[in-house]
């Protein structure tokens, strides 16, 4: 059996989704009584140009590293030199998503016009990895939209107010089998299906060498006997062409990514199988979730981009970073839950487990969440908050002075910039840029620490957490 595993590549997919914000569990709730808020939402939606240009979706994508981003305000300066491709994956325009997740719809819910679906085949025809799609789908999901509509479907529109498709239901009494939730559920499945066909092509990964894949989306498929029952790990493999795979879902609030990478690592160490992919797709209750704070401070609506990521997990070839399985910090029942309780467990625990000290570690990815975003909400920095109470405690084992606390926060952290899908903003999201940084030799070790909210679920007053730490191979 393998001593170590590492991860040998990662990618990362955003979807330009500004027509499906309104469909964002806050809009959706609030537009509908508000013919005024409607016309200003509608009217505040990015145009691609905008979205792909604007600064922390080109680090999200690997364009820079966040330490590089300019200073703030990010909104207002312009798409110039903004990348559809970039790095570590894509930024994809709307109507092609709509033909994206008309391509992995297995059960014929989504309705395209023939218009929507003859553009979005012929865009997604001159797509680098259009071999790995079935465009015939988005062919057949043509089809009368009016009358889709007439029977109950959701609409589906392109930004700002265009009618584009409409996703139907599939069960009249079944609340987990809505026209809402199965539209949460596609947008997840496309996003998760973009990132990992990015994995693939771009890292020249053989896709039948992959033994098991591992969701860690925050859907939940299933029907009213099994509301969350899954499985959108090994749905996202079918679709793929991992024709070797199993998988399964892991859930865990904002904080699944690191669960699943640590599960991965440890099937790869056992021997129970050779190359483990951890894959993630996007949120689309999430979409405008805060939209009524960046209208009110005259902003765009920020949170319409759906992201999607995926990691390949194999045993150690002597070059990718190692996973440290002896430096998993864990949020245990017994610890407190403040903030500071938990990143004690994350950042300081799994260190002293190995002998090493804060110090030590070069980059400390946390939840990453663009404060342009959550600011305006009153949300505020949620980045900036955590890496202050990291320092902290830093300083409170006397490896910093008080003095020490802000070159901690700008030297080993970094600015928010992911979007708000919870999950992908929770450290996922930077494990491109740290394994960049980690195998060309510009760091020797990263920490990818993430936190989920128990509590929202009504079955626990409890938060959670964990983390682990990468290492440069042969550091």
């Amino acid at each position: 059996m393998p001593e170590a595993a590492v991860v040998r590549a990662a990618s990362l997919a955003l979807a330009h989704t500004p027509g499906l914000a309104r469909h964002g569990s806050k809009p959706m709730r609030t537009l509908p009584a508000d013919a005024e808020l409607t016309s200003q939402f509608l009217g505040s939606l990015r145009s691609f140009d905008d979205a792909v240009g604007y600064p922390p979706h080109q680090a999200f994508l690997g364009a820079c590293h966040p330490r590089e981003l300019p200073s703030r305000p990010w909104v207002g300066m312009g798409s110039a030199g903004g990348q559809r491709f970039a790095p570590f994956g894509e930024l994809m325009p709307e109507e092609e998503f709509l033909g994206l997740m008309a391509a992995v719809d297995e059960f014929n819910l989504l309705v395209l016009t023939p218009e929507v679906a003859e553009r979005a085949a012929k865009r997604l025809a001159s797509h680098p990895m259009s071999a790995h799609l079935d465009l015939g789908r988005i062919a057949a999901a043509a089809g009368d939209v009016t009358a889709a509509l007439a029977g109950g479907a959701l609409p589906v529109h392109l930004a700002p107010d265009t009618v584009a498709g409409a996703l139907r239901g599939a069960h009249a009494e079944d609340e987990s089998l809505t026209a809402h939730v199965l539209l949460e559920n596609l947008a997840c499945k496309a996003t998760g299906t973009l990132a990992l066909l990015h994995l693939l092509h771009d890292h020249g990964v053989d896709p039948l060498g992959i033994g098991y894949t591992i969701s860690c989306s925050e859907e939940a498929v299933g029907d009213r006997y099994q509301r969350g029952g899954g499985n959108m790990g090994k749905t996202i493999a079918s679709v793929a062409g991992l024709s070797e795979s199993s998988g399964a879902d892991v859930k865990n609030f904002c904080a699944a990514p690191i669960p699943a990478l640590v599960i991965a690592a440890s099937l790869v160490v056992a021997g129970v199988f050779e190359q483990v992919v951890v894959v993630a797709g996007g949120s689309q209750p999430k979409l405008g979730m805060k939209f009524e704070g960046h209208l009110r401070h005259g902003l765009p609506v920020l949170e319409d981009v759906l992201g999607g990521a995926a990691v390949l997990i194999t045993a150690d070839d002597g070059v990718s970073p190692r996973i440290r399985l002896d430096a998993v910090g864990r949020h245990r029942v017994s610890s407190g839950g403040s903030g500071a309780q938990i990143l004690h467990d994350l950042a300081v625990r799994p260190l002293e487990a190995i002998g090493a000290r804060m110090l030590d570690v070069d980059d400390y990815a946390t939840e990453l969440h663009n404060p342009e975003i959550t600011e305006p909400q009153g949300s505020g920095d949620v980045a900036a908050r955590n890496y202050r109470t990291i320092a902290a405690l830093a300083a409170r084992r006397k490896e910093i002075g008080r003095d020490g606390i802000e070159t901690f926060v700008t030297e080993r952290g970094m600015p928010g910039y992911a979007p708000t899908q919870g999950h992908l903003a929770s450290a996922v999201c930077y494990l491109p840029h740290a394994l960049s940084r980690l195998t060309t030799g510009d760091a020797d070790r990263a920490l990818l620490l993430a936190k989920g909210s128990l509590f929202l679920g009504r079955m626990s007053q409890r938060s959670d957490g964990m983390s682990v730490l990468l290492e440069r191979n042969g550091g």
